[in-house]
């Protein structure tokens, strides 16, 4: 099993709207084939020192391995999210494991 974890901290200005349509396109990697298992959330009203809340989006993605992970990683849905939305990043931390 592989996890793949994706927090996303998007643009200051990005509208509400914005917000939607990136969510809807989150959702859009679910088709990816090899994803056995997705969940998207955000940031739990938890106030903690060591529970860091400032992202904007957080994706948790799991595969089977190493091998459907590189599939998602060329596939043309998940390249097609990029295209969209990258515009929208103002940082990206990806948290890998296995």
């Amino acid at each position: 099993m592989l996890t793949h974890h994706v927090l996303f901290w998007l643009k200051p200005e990005t509208t509400e709207q914005e917000k939607q349509a990136f969510r809807a396109g989150l959702e859009s990697l679910e088709k990816v084939e090899t994803v056995k298992s997705m969940y998207i959330g955000t940031p739990a009203p938890i106030s903690r020192a060591v529970v860091d809340t400032s992202y904007t989006f957080s994706l948790l993605i799991i595969f089977d391995d190493l091998a459907g992970h590189d599939v998602y990683q060329v596939h043309p849905v998940h390249k097609a999210f990029l295209d969209e939305f990258r515009g929208l990043f103002e940082k990206v931390v990806i948290y890998d494991a296995v």
